[in-house]
């Protein structure tokens, strides 16, 4: 049964859970709370940003919306590294990231209105059979590198609408160029205008221009930087590269705050998910497990730190027991139905392939494990920072909030 709201994991007997997991909110305490409201003022209400504030009077003269998400901007590196900055000083609260924390999961909700359980997109790996099996669905491709051929194969993966299709009010979608004009980005932004930009201030420039632009209409911006993310993934979340690249996002906050007073304008910024890193030593090849591997009937799934399992019929209990020998202290092996059935995939009608896409079994990597295993012709890229998993560090995003 899908739920919105999730007991605590002390609560769950017989589904193991790694340690200090944080589950999603699908309720007001979540990023798909958070799109909820979104999609609510789109539809013509006054903007109410999730919290204890009251809400608007509904004859309030309409004001203008800005949402920026930072690929990668956790609330818990916010609280460590923002201190004496303008974007900690804006912070109202934390919201939990969807599930599972990543961007291919957590950007689709923001750009649909729907959970993952409802979009299907459950990692940057899916397993789809229309498609070849595992494939990358965000560069549109299998795992080998192969491009998913036909015409119709883009609106058959992301056969849902958008949260700007519909809507009373307009929206404008801003994102980097090399990103606006993917198949993904596409498809993702229907009923909303793009504009690209190139580089951090290029992204303020263009928020800036377009509310500009709008006049006193009630509108929508949309903003996606993904640099943080980039640089989190190849030097670690808590490396100098990172940090310095923290703390120009956060002068351009203070600008855009600037340049953007009396313009009758909201704005809320958060992030997608948030980080923890791997170090070699904690990196498991499902190669060097050879008696596990091959009780599989496919590669691995879903993300690095919640790898979904597609185990052979009959093998299941072979399974579950040799991985639990395998990874104990590294990893929490749990069937993906009794996921499914706590709801943490969030709330609705399931995506008809939810369960392909989840596999049999998931391995929940516990803070700083990861696992990979290899294809043919896949590129390899070593990564310090990781997400995707249920640490603190991944599940909480920064709700931070301004009025210009």
């Amino acid at each position: 049964m899908s739920r919105s709201r999730l007991p605590a994991p002390s609560d769950l007997p017989g589904i193991e859970l790694p340690h200090n997991a944080v589950l999603p909110d699908y309720r007001n305490g979540g990023l798909f709370g958070l799109i909820r409201n979104v999609r609510a003022y789109l539809d013509g209400h006054p903007w109410h940003a999730p919290g204890p504030s009251a809400p608007p009077a509904p004859d309030a003269t309409p004001r203008k919306l800005v949402f920026i998400l930072i690929d990668g901007l956790g609330d818990m590196f916010l609280q460590r590294t923002g201190a004496e900055g303008t974007l900690l000083a804006h912070r109202t609260g934390r919201l939990t990231s969807v599930f599972p924390s990543t961007t291919a999961s957590a950007v689709t909700t923001t750009m649909t209105g729907l959970p993952p359980a409802r979009h299907g997109l459950t990692g940057w790996f899916i397993h789809d059979r229309r498609f070849g099996g595992v494939i990358a669905p965000l560069p549109a491709i299998q795992r080998g590198g192969a491009p998913l051929r036909g015409p119709l194969a883009v609106p058959r993966l992301f056969a849902y609408r958008t949260l700007f299709q519909r809507c009373k009010r307009p929206a404008v979608f801003i994102s980097p160029r090399d990103l606006a004009s993917s198949p993904y980005s596409r498809r993702h932004s229907r009923g909303a205008s793009t504009v690209g930009y190139k580089g951090l201030q290029g992204m303020i420039d263009a928020i800036a221009a377009t509310i500009g632009a709008s006049g006193s209409h009630p509108i929508l911006v949309h903003a996606y930087y993904p640099t943080f993310d980039g640089l989190s993934h190849a030097y670690g979340c808590n490396s100098k590269e990172v940090h310095t690249h923290f703390e120009r996002i956060d002068a351009a906050f203070g600008q855009l705050l600037e340049r953007l007073r009396g313009s009758g304008t909201d704005i809320v910024l958060t992030a997608d998910h948030g980080f923890i890193d791997s170090p070699p030593e904690r990196v498991i090849d499902l190669d060097a497990l050879p008696g596990l591997q091959t009780l599989l009937a496919a590669p691995l799934f879903g993300e690095r730190r919640t790898a979904f399992c597609a185990v052979r019929r009959g093998a299941e209990r072979d399974f579950e027991r040799m991985a639990r020998e395998c990874l104990t202290g590294k990893a929490a092996v749990t069937r993906s139905e009794d996921l499914i059935g706590l709801g943490v995939f969030g709330p609705g009608k399931p995506h008809r392939r939810l369960q392909e896409r989840v596999g049999t079994h998931v391995l929940l990597m516990e803070p700083g494990w990861t696992i990979r295993d290899h294809v043919a012709g896949e590129q390899e890229h070593a990564m310090i920072g990781v997400h995707g998993g249920l640490s603190p560090d991944e599940m909480w995003i920064p709700l931070i909030q301004a009025r210009c």
